[in-house]
């Protein structure tokens, strides 16, 4: 499995200059609110991902009065090999990605060498917002595992912007519209697949996830919908083709695919509460590190930011029961209050670093 052994940031956030070295294990990351905990963690989900954990442009990550940042990691790699991986965003918005000094012909091929899970507060967004977050998780999930679904993706959203400006500009030629649909549906159909089958084999395992982490108190499920559940893509388009006319956009298609997340057969966003969606999430972010490990064969890297928030101390207990009886590879630890945190890794393990950090400087604990 991929082990991060040293990262180093320029101008990412508040994060001025630092190199910081890691334990393979636990790394425990420790400091006040706005000091740089999240940032170093969303630095290295950018090596992973080549992008940001949340929407937005790259202009946000730029430390404030530049116009650029540059992260680089040193990764030990299968094999016994180390790797040197290194990303450089500037104003323009040129992004140069490259593997141990050789820049990759597209950065989509980096994407799933370095498998990797986020747990956040941010993801409360997936049960509060729209469905477009859900499909985000999702795409990050499948796009890690499977190049084929990460081109379809790809292309179908090209195809997807192409066909919404000619229907914006009011261009209605039958046939090209026909051409689109034909082109959109044969890339919708893998995507489709490929999400069920996730939902399908995920389920479960969130399941089990929930039942540890709260005690088996309620039942949790996710629901996948697509309007290709209705039939061929094709077919809906066409009988859309006015409503898309009039409406200037295409209105079906898997840019439309939701997930809903359920809590004894009721969406949790109305009946559960702050725990048991934190709960929920955090069981399916642990479902989604098993599942990769088990397609991918290694264990992803763990990001675990402000993990016990809003969590009761038997979900806490449990948790860390989870973390402690699983086999999982390095993880990345968050928590405002050090002194919990010392106390609840001293009893999972002694292999572990503790690293502070005050306006975006960080430093090693000494024992």
């Amino acid at each position: 499995m991929p082990e991060l052994k040293k990262i180093t940031v320029q101008n990412f956030r508040n994060i001025e200059l630092q190199e910081v070295c890691f334990s393979p294990n636990i790394n425990c990351i420790s400091g006040g609110n706005g000091e740089g905990k999240t940032n170093l963690l969303e630095a290295i989900w950018y090596l992973s991902m080549t992008k940001g954990s949340l929407s937005g442009s790259d202009r946000f990550n730029f430390r404030y009065g530049t116009d650029s940042f540059s992260i680089a990691g040193d990764y030990g790699m299968p094999g016994g090999t180390v790797s040197r991986f290194s990303v450089k965003v500037d104003g323009s918005g040129e992004k140069r990605m490259k593997r141990d000094g050789k820049t990759y012909t597209r950065i989509s091929e980096h994407i799933g060498v370095l498998p990797i899970v986020m747990v956040s507060p941010a993801d409360i967004s997936m049960v509060s917002e729209s469905g477009e977050e859900r499909r985000r998780f999702i795409n990050s999930v499948l796009s890690q595992m499977d190049r084929e679904y990460l081109s379809s993706v790809q292309q179908y959203n090209r195809l997807l912007l192409q066909r919404n400006r000619l229907l914006k500009a009011g261009i209605v030629e039958e046939e090209l519209l026909a051409t689109f649909d034909d082109r959109m549906a044969a890339a919708a159909v893998p995507v489709f697949r490929k999400r069920a089958a996730f939902c399908d084999s995920l389920v479960p395992v969130v399941q089990r996830y929930y039942a540890d982490i709260s005690g088996g108190r309620e039942e949790v499920g996710i629901e996948y919908r697509s309007d290709l559940q209705g039939g061929d893509l094709r077919e809906i388009f066409r009988g859309r083709r006015e409503k898309d006319r009039i409406c200037r956009f295409t209105t079906a298609g898997v840019q439309r695919d939701d997930f809903i997340f359920t809590m004894n057969s009721h969406p949790i966003r109305r009946c559960g509460s702050q725990g048991q969606q934190k709960s929920f999430l955090v069981a399916l972010k642990f479902a989604q590190y098993e599942v990769m490990k088990a397609e991918g064969g290694a264990s992803p890297i763990m990001l675990l930011d402000d993990l016990f928030d809003k969590l009761d101390p038997t979900r806490v207990s449990n948790l860390l029961e989870l973390v402690a009886g699983r086999d999982f590879g390095q993880i990345f630890l968050t928590d405002a209050d050090k002194q919990r945190t010392r106390g609840i890794v001293d009893a999972i393990t002694s292999d572990r670093m503790y690293i502070e950090t005050e306006g975006g400087v960080f430093r090693t604990i000494d024992e």
